[in-house]
């Protein structure tokens, strides 16, 4: 099933359309997951990236690939990207845990410490991840960036949070 199908973006269909960073890249430390699969005019992601290690070219409705080893995992991307398909995985911290990062357009914010339900692709709780960063730098356009550590084997499959706290 494709994005158009069911509304949201299969992992089958985010592998088959997008680079992905290999098993050694996300053990070496944050980096960027583009999740950009609509072939549409944009390249906010390539204008952000102070280090140019996502390219989108020309046509400007080319998909954005990411040079993984130029990649440092900081984050402006995700803030930028409107469509809010670019998430940063870091599996380096730990081989039990791992943390995403994505953006965050709910008030309140979450708070560092919070405990929430972590989310999937389709909005669906995955596990409970606890919040460990909350940024929302004047470099990043009014778009907090939240970032949530989930136990490791749910890296490529949480991409958000629930609005409530679980627990404090």
């Amino acid at each position: 099933m494709s994005l158009i199908e069911s509304g949201y973006l299969e992992w089958e269909e985010l592998m088959r359309l997008q680079s992905l960073p290999d098993a050694d890249r996300y053990r070496k430390g944050p980096v960027a997951v583009i999740e950009c699969v609509q072939e549409i005019p944009c390249n906010p992601c390539e204008t952000a990236c102070p280090r140019n290690a996502i390219r989108v070219g020309s046509p400007i409705t080319s998909l954005p690939k990411l040079d993984a080893d130029l990649c440092v995992g900081c984050g402006v991307c995700v803030a930028r990207c409107p469509g809010m398909a670019i998430f940063i995985v870091d599996q380096s911290t730990s081989a039990s845990t791992a943390r995403v990062s994505f953006p965050f357009e709910y008030e309140p914010l979450p708070k560092v410490g919070e405990i929430r339900q972590a989310l999937n692709r389709k909005g669906e709780p995955v596990c409970s991840g606890k919040i460990v960063n909350v940024v929302n730098p004047p470099l990043y356009d009014r778009t907090p960036v939240v970032t949530v550590e989930i136990p490791a084997e749910f890296a490529n499959e949480v991409r958000a949070v629930g609005k409530e706290a679980a627990y404090a």
